[in-house]
């Protein structure tokens, strides 16, 4: 058998200067000197006699053969996780560790309540939320890198073969108003109303965004006569210069329920129209899953997989510290 020309460690190295996109930033994510990032990248490339960057530019950019073990090494270091993980599970049946993911209002208003509740019941196991875009999040559950997501947005189409799409609740995305507008006073608005608003949103790639001018469409309301008055790249942002009075803005009524009960916001109900989205549980079959998984899939989605999201706020115990981590993008 020949004998493998590169170590995990290298593997690690490659990719965190493909994530970071330089030598410096890698070596500071890894927390080990740029000397020897670059010593052990420059011993990769001569055990396996090609290079693996373009060292012509600022930027670490990969060759074509840095790509192609870069996508070998990350199916490799996934293998490995599953495999610490799997071997955690046979020594602690009792612990071990949930991973779990999310899209940007999913992670940050429904799931924190929910792992606290599961937490209280099986507080040995470890915690950790990965709140990103709904694309990298699905990308995540399908190598093996996290246990399961709970998504508000579309999963790539290339993933609909591997992955198991569980629609799981359907949330409202509502208009809301600063309490001083004057719409404030109407029962629903009319929608000839909507062309006379300031409002403020996300990137007009975010699936949020996305997923508003769709259903407006379909209501026969002609989204670029809307005036946006600002892109901002959070919720919390949004829903700030709302209360602030700079515009009106579409939020998932799970984000706004406390503002709602402290009167800090006017959620106004549009005559004729009402923007649904569902969000979906995601699973790979095909993957290994932790005992700590299994356990959150049978405790925790059965018990509220019909009902409203926005429902959770408050019924839930406040959840102890997680590892979070967290990407804007929805």
């Amino acid at each position: 058998m020949t004998d493998i020309p590169f170590t995990l460690d290298q593997l690690r190295i490659l990719r965190a200067i493909a994530l970071e996109g330089s030598f410096k930033r890698a070596a500071d994510s890894l927390f080990v000197s740029q000397p020897a990032i670059s010593l052990q990248i420059q011993n990769l490339e001569k055990q396996i006699s090609v290079p693996l960057f373009d060292r012509g530019g600022r930027k670490a950019q990969l060759t074509e053969a840095g790509h192609l073990l870069l996508d070998y090494g990350e199916k490799i270091l996934s293998l490995c996780q599953e495999t610490c993980r799997s071997i955690e599970d046979l020594q602690n049946l009792q612990g071990g560790t949930l991973i779990v993911g999310a899209s940007q209002t999913t992670g940050t208003y429904l799931l924190p309540r929910m792992m606290g509740l599961f937490r209280e019941k099986y507080p040995e196991v470890a915690i950790q939320l990965q709140v990103h875009s709904t694309r990298r999040t699905s990308w995540a559950v399908a190598n093996g890198q996290v246990d399961l997501a709970i998504i508000g947005g579309e999963v790539p189409s290339d993933l609909h073969d591997i992955l198991d799409i569980i629609p799981y609740a359907e949330d409202e995305l509502a208009l809301i108003l600063p309490v001083n507008h004057p719409l404030v006073q109407e029962t629903a608005i009319d929608k000839e109303n909507l062309y006379k608003l300031d409002f403020i949103t996300l990137d007009s790639q975010s699936t949020i965004r996305k997923v508003i001018d769709q259903v407006l469409t379909r209501f026969e309301i002609d989204t670029s006569r809307l005036s946006i008055e600002m892109e901002l790249n959070s919720i919390e942002a949004i829903k700030n210069a709302v209360q602030s009075g700079l515009g009106a803005a579409f939020v998932s009524t799970t984000a706004i329920e406390k503002e709602l009960e402290m009167g800090l916001l006017h959620h106004a109900k549009i005559e004729g129209v009402q923007i649904i989205r569902t969000l979906n549980v995601i699973i790979n079959p095909n993957r290994y899953r932790s005992k700590a998984a299994e356990a959150f899939i049978k405790e925790i989605l059965p018990q509220f997989g019909t009902t409203d999201p926005a429902s959770f706020i408050g019924e839930f115990p406040e959840a102890p510290p997680l590892e979070i981590e967290n990407d804007e993008e929805e």
